[in-house]
């Protein structure tokens, strides 16, 4: 009996393996990608089947279908909110805005007003006092929300809310906030409070998907206030952690038609996680005197296209003087190494911003095998140092900027759903620009020695930490 079970079990496992293969080769997202796992899943079956199905997978299919189901349902939704918005739609003749339209599948909007919010302290303020000024609704979604004095204030925040009327809806990334207890979100619920997990394994057929997350921080407050940008929810990004000491964060305030493309992402996210269709206000709603154009990019693992990673491809190829990126996981697929050194041999001031001190170990071992090339190509490399950098900013010559939620490494590019703003504003700009050479004079620079220099067993280290980057 049991060489019996052997001798079907064995070639089930390998027949497994070659039919894995075969669906890595025709989704794979990269070439090297496709080439590392037929190897693997044709010579050790036993161990790359399980960890294709887990890690491999290129694409959320379970969301894909959730949205041509939307798509169904809600088109009309949809099509009377494009309808509404058209006059705000801003000119966007200049290809560059095109493209980023067409890699966003969203509109560029007029009548918008972006504030910068640096730091925790001024992000919560005018967070609490937006879902403190609510009358209909309040969307929070956040990829870590934990149960500290932080959280305590939202949950504050959001129970006096409900209590008054206001419809509140709380979305979380089951694994992003897996120490969330039971408890908080008993007391939410209890007032009225919709919460729901993102569950991007939820239903048998999708029981594998464990390697996607949805890193998207947005809250929006009755379709006319909305909020975007690097902060979750916990005591760390106040900089009351001690072992990250303060904590160096961006967020962005958004008024305006644009903060409808936030509140359309949350929308989507939502009904994949229920199933459920929330009526919301559409209208779109402008106060500002000097307006901005903003363009909300949402991207993620079902899109047709690696749309985080073109985007910021895009970003590095439109600048010609400057191009400035910040990111605290920076670990960016080969082509946007390639771009980010074409672009300083062309003669762009290319300035990468990392935190010092990191807190994930492999993604700061896997930079020191890449940097050295692209420090002696021209780009200029600055260490963070007062505490922990977690900010994810572009800017692009004087023109314009990003504030979102993408890092440069694949997990972003790939496996996250994100979100970005993107504002082709020369006062914005200069905002940024302002905020970012505060940063940079708190940094120290890399220099190419510093890295040449290290003993061969770190390079050694380097090295095997980036053969992990796909699923870091």
């Amino acid at each position: 009996m049991t060489s019996w079970l052997f001798g079907l079990v064995i070639p089930l496992v390998h027949l497994l393996g070659f039919v894995s293969a075969g669906l890595a080769l025709m989704s794979s997202r990269t070439s090297q990608g496709a080439v590392a796992w037929i190897i693997s899943l044709v010579t050790l079956p036993y161990l790359a089947v399980p960890a294709y199905w887990i890690f491999g997978r290129p694409r959320f299919y379970g969301y894909v279908s959730a949205r041509g189901e939307r798509d169904t349902v809600l088109r009309r939704v949809l099509a009377r909110y494009r309808v509404l918005i058209e006059p705000y739609l801003a000119d966007a003749r200049d290809p560059d805005i095109r493209a980023v339209e067409q890699l966003a599948m969203m509109p560029l909007t007029s009548g918008n007003r972006a504030e910068l919010l640096i730091d925790g302290r001024a992000t919560f303020d005018s967070i609490f006092a937006g879902i403190d000024a609510a009358e209909d609704y309040v969307l929070v979604q956040f990829f870590i929300v934990r149960n500290d004095a932080l959280g305590m204030r939202l949950k504050e925040h959001l129970q006096a809310a409900a209590e008054r009327g206001v419809r509140v809806y709380f979305l979380f990334d089951e694994v992003g906030s897996r120490k969330l207890p039971e408890g908080y979100l008993r007391e939410l619920t209890d007032v009225g409070i919709e919460v729901t997990a993102f569950r991007s394994s939820r239903g048998f057929k999708h029981r594998f998907q464990l390697n996607f997350r949805n890193h998207r921080k947005v809250l929006v407050v009755d379709g006319r206030e909305g909020w975007l940008g690097g902060f979750n929810v916990g005591v760390e990004y106040l900089g009351q952690h001690p072992r990250h000491g303060p904590w160096r964060d961006t967020h962005l305030k958004l008024t305006g038609p644009s903060v409808l493309g936030l509140q359309e992402a949350f929308w989507e996210d939502w009904h994949w996680a229920t199933g459920e269709v929330i009526w919301l206000c559409w209208e779109p709603q402008t106060t500002c005197v000097e307006c901005q154009n903003v363009v909300i990019v949402p991207s993620g693992p079902a899109d047709r296209q690696e749309t985080a990673s073109l985007l910021v491809q895009h970003a590095i190829h439109s600048a010609h003087e400057r191009l400035w990126v910040t990111s605290p996981y920076f670990v960016p697929d080969q082509g946007v190494q390639d771009a980010l050194r074409l672009a300083a041999m062309r003669g762009v001031d290319v300035r990468i911003m990392i935190p010092e001190h990191p807190d994930h170990l492999l993604v700061y071992l896997s930079a020191f095998s890449f940097l050295p090339d692209m420090v002696r190509a021209g780009v200029k490399v600055y260490r963070y140092q007062p505490g922990f950098l977690h900010q994810k900013v572009i800017l692009i010559d004087d023109s314009a900027a990003s504030v979102g939620t993408v890092n440069l490494d694949n997990r972003s590019f790939r496996l996250n759903f994100e979100i970005t703003a993107f504002i082709p504003d020369r006062r914005f700009a200069a905002e940024v620009r302002l905020m970012l050479e505060r940063d940079f004079a708190a940094c120290r620079r890399i220099g190419y020695d510093e890295l040449q220099n290290r003993p061969l067993w770190r390079k050694l280290i380097s090295r095997a930490a980036y053969l992990t980057s796909p699923i870091q």
